[in-house]
């Protein structure tokens, strides 16, 4: 059988020294017999298509034979099963075929070579246009401009860190592709290969440094991510069909790791990883389809829409606010070191200095800010410009600024105030130092105009620390200065604050009589009093309700200080026309000296309102240093209320009744009810220290009721003409059940109403007079009289005898002390009030009658009624019927 000759066109240049080209070219020409039918040079068969398949989906890429598959995969031929042979196509002659590969190689370089010079050339030209134009003012700048070493939209670092990963990253990539490539392409085009990456790298890393410079162009570097992706592309399309399967598929691979590589760092490049994983996967994807693997294609795909979704979400996870359009908000320029916004937004701008601190570029923002025009800033030093026109006229913040600048250090959200137009601004900088090859060059910062949120901030401060009644500051704008002036006299020995607490009596008398109009008036009155008294080193403020406090720093003079107390004391009594009414209210002052009577500011408060109290135990208008004995007192007085709640259960309570006899016969008339309390734990407690207690607690509530049933019960075994007389409290008055309890009680004992009087004090009238009145009139709507009890020493007034009709008044027994040991005033007092009740039809009872001269003497004044130890001291309900039955 005659053997037929497949000759292709013999090999040229690096493929003719290339063995494996060799052994493929070796298998291209065998001399085979021919078959019977001759030899086939056209279209090969479908089955011997499917056996070469076949054979190629089995045989390793490395080793025997696999130049004869990869001569396959390029040519498209299929091989012969038996021999191992190919057998060509007579479309396309071998060495059409050479010729067209050669020029594929060709084009793919040419196309990383011919951009990446047309992109040094176009660089070079626009770094001459940016310096012929660096001496007229940029307007806004294109770029979001940023003063510290981080990205200016994601806030990622930005320095050489990232670029010198980025070059270690590819440069462990290329050596892996040119691995793959050893032995299958020519040396020279490797080189080249690498040469162009390392250069697209090179132009990409200088491209990324140009994006933070003022003259940043926005397309040239986006265009470093394609050069980029185009460089690592080429080997693919290449030498694809050259390595085979396999090493196509693990060059591959490299790509997908420098895709992934791009969307991890794209928090400080998101446009350039997007661009560079979308060329990369795109390619990577037709060159699969190309050499008829549409799975590889479909996994290209797949592994380009992950990454282009990781870098979406990545994108969004740092910086949610980058939206087209936004703006950062007020907070995120105060927390975030340079959030500022630049471009169209005067508030917001960009600044330039040289090595002298001085001026040499500026935004339009900028020039806005100043007030003065752009040409004007150049050669000006900034912190002069800070400063202002008059010299020493720099604030601290600016002084500050210029230490900074001068110790070349970073500085972020600095906020000072300057002077634009002889108006007060205020501005918040932020800047950091330029180095160009290691040479200081200047400073380049950002800085806004924030005197709006500098103005609302002022003014939440002032709302915290400053009552808005008064203007005074308010309890925390005292606690810290007294905090401080503490601090002070620590540091200095011999140096002493005090603390004045100021209490208004009969406040509350006047909001309840004349309203909350006339209460709020009355305060900003007392707010004005008390700023004409005090030093201007001295702070007076509102400490709560009706309660104003003083602090005065320098308290080494004590003698001062009770000065200060008198004249504040006296010049609030002073009475305050407001409107159409005439108010009189008087000033109860506790105050402590520091560190003294106390090493804090909280414990030097506590001390002065001890004092407070013990003033206002004493009598109204007074004043009382604190004593160190006002912890006994009141520890004592915490104690007793605790014991005083549970007096009742334990029958620790019981009353006393003293006599009040006829000042002309001396017959027992009635008794009064006076509450006694004998403590297991403390003994014989004294009614002056347990009756305020039961007051400000509200026992006198269900004490008062008791004291009602227990009185009436012992007066019902009494004759019938003689009385009872029971105190009711100013709380019991504004019980809602105290007219309810009375009528309990005198139906209980069946004590007739006539026989009961209820004695009050003119302090009633001064909490809420009219619930008062109206339960009084109840009361006397039943038929029990009310007695007005010592008359003359509270807030006397005559239109109380008006508004009520009272049955008694009883005289206090200071008045009679004061009479029988010759006092005129009074006796005059004695005598006008006793001739006032005989015309008012009321009768008088006088009040701690102890001497037979005194006896004579409010006899003879005309005194109805007499009381005192004279004619028996208080005793217990037997012994009071024990005096009916001597009688």
């Amino acid at each position: 059988m005659p053997a037929v000759h497949v000759q292709s066109q013999p090999l040229r240049g690096y493929r003719a020294r290339n063995p494996h080209w060799q052994k493929a070219a070796a298998r291209q020409n065998p001399v085979r017999p021919a078959s019977k039918k001759g030899a086939t040079l056209g279209k090969p068969s479908r089955s011997l298509r499917k056996r070469g398949q076949g054979i190629q989906n089995r045989r390793q890429n490395r080793g025997r034979g696999v130049a004869s598959d990869r001569l396959r995969y390029r040519t498209g031929c299929p091989v012969d099963r038996a021999r191992k042979t190919e057998t060509p196509s007579i479309l396309l002659p071998n060495s059409l075929r050479n010729a067209i590969f050669d020029a594929h190689q060709f084009i793919a370089l040419t196309s990383i070579y011919v951009p990446l010079t047309f992109t040094i050339l176009s660089l070079r030209r626009k770094a001459r246009e940016r310096h012929e134009a660096n001496k007229m003012l940029p307007e806004d700048p294109p770029l979001t401009i940023t003063a510290t070493a981080s990205d200016p939209v994601t806030g990622a670092p930005t320095g050489s860190a990232p670029i010198i990963r980025d070059a270690v990253m590819h440069a462990f990539a290329a050596m892996a592709v040119a691995i793959l490539l050893a032995g299958e392409a020519a040396p020279a085009v490797i080189v080249a290969w690498l040469a162009a990456v390392a250069l697209a790298q090179f132009y990409a890393a200088r491209l990324e440094r140009s994006r933070h410079e003022l003259s940043s162009s926005l397309p040239s570097f986006y265009l470093g991510a394609v050069l980029a992706a185009l460089a690592w592309v080429f080997p693919l399309w290449a030498f694809g069909l050259q390595i085979g399967t396999e090493a196509a598929t693990q060059l591959w691979a490299v790509l997908a790791v420098m895709m992934a590589a791009s969307a991890l760092r794209a928090t400080s490049a998101p446009i350039t990883a997007f661009f560079f994983s979308g060329i990369v996967g795109i390619s990577s994807a037709a060159w699969f389809l190309y050499a008829t693997n549409p799975g590889m294609a479909a996994i290209a795909l797949l592994f380009m829409a992950t990454t282009s979704t990781v870098i979406v979400e990545r994108r969004r996870s740092i910086r949610p606010a980058s939206a087209p359009g936004a703006q950062p908000s007020s907070d995120d320029a105060a927390t975030l070191p340079f959030q500022c916004e630049f471009g169209h937004d005067d508030a917001h701008w960009h600044w330039q200095t040289d090595a002298t601190r001085r001026l040499t570029e500026v935004s339009r923002g900028f020039a806005l800010a100043t007030g003065r025009d752009p040409s004007d800033l150049k050669g000006i030093s900034l912190r002069r410009l800070i400063a202002g026109a008059r010299a020493g006229d720099a604030p601290s913040d600016g002084t500050e600024l210029a230490e900074r600048m001068k110790r070349r250090e970073d500085f972020s959200g600095l906020a000072m105030q300057v002077r634009v137009d002889d108006r007060p601004r205020w501005w918040k900088l932020s800047g950091e130092p330029h180095y160009q090859e290691g040479i200081f060059t200047g400073y380049r910062g950002t800085g806004c105009d924030i005197t709006e949120s500098r103005v609302t901030l002022e003014m939440m401060t002032r709302l915290a620390h400053y009552d808005a009644l008064t203007g005074l500051p308010n309890r925390a704008k005292l606690t810290e200065v007294l905090a401080a002036a503490l601090d002070r006299s620590g540091l200095r020995r011999r140096n002493a604050c005090a603390f004045l607490m100021i209490d208004l009596d009969r406040f509350k008398a006047v909001n309840d009589t004349l309203g909350h109009d006339v209460g709020d008036t009355l305060l900003a009155r007392v707010a004005e009093r008390l700023r004409e008294q005090i030093a201007d080193s001295d702070m007076c403020g509102r400490f709560s309700g009706g309660a104003f406090a003083v602090v005065i720093p320098e308290a080494s003079d004590l003698d001062r200080v009770r000065l200060l107390v008198r004249r504040i004391t006296d010049r609030l009594i002073q009475p305050y026309e407001i409107g159409q009414h005439t108010v009189f209210v008087g000033a109860s002052i506790g105050w402590a000296v520091g560190p003294h009577d106390g090493s804090t500011a909280e414990t030097i408060m506590r001390n002065a309102d001890l004092a407070l109290y013990r003033a206002k135990e004493t009598r109204s208008n007074s004043h009382c240093r604190y004593e160190r004995s006002f912890h006994a007192q009141a520890e004592e007085r915490r104690k007793l209320e605790i014991a005083l709640r549970s007096a009742m259960k334990r029958d620790e309570l019981h009353l006393a009744f003293q006599p009040v006899v006829d000042a002309q016969s001396e017959a027992v008339v009635s008794f009064e009810a006076l509450l006694r309390w004998r403590s297991t734990e403390y003994g014989p407690v004294s009614p002056e220290k347990f009756i305020p207690i039961a007051e400000e607690t509200r026992l006198i509530v269900p004490i008062g009721e008791w004291i009602m049933h227990e009185a009436c019960k012992a007066a019902a075994s009494w004759p019938g003409d003689v009385r009872i007389a029971v105190n009711v409290s100013g709380e019991q008055l504004l019980d809602p059940n105290f007219v309810s309890s009375v009528i309990g009680a005198l139906t209980t004992s069946g004590l007739a109403p006539e026989r009961l009087e209820i004695e009050v004090t003119e302090s009633i009238f001064l909490s809420d007079a009219t619930r008062a009145c109206t339960a009084l009139e109840h009361v006397m709507a039943v038929g029990c009289t009310v007695a007005l009890d010592d008359f003359g020493t509270g807030y006397s007034s005559l239109g109380y005898l008006r508004r009520m009709r009272f049955s008694t008044i009883k005289l206090d027994r200071s008045f009679v002390h004061g009479a029988a040991g010759g006092n005129r005033e009074c006796l005059a007092i004695l005598q006008a009030v006793v001739t006032m009740a005989e015309s008012l039809g009321m009768s008088t009872t006088a009040e701690g009658v102890e001497t037979r001269r005194e006896v004579d003497m409010v006899r003879k004044l005309g005194c109805r009624k007499i009381q005192g130890y004279y004619f028996g001291k208080p005793a217990d309900a037997l012994a009071a019927q024990a005096l009916f039955a001597m009688s």
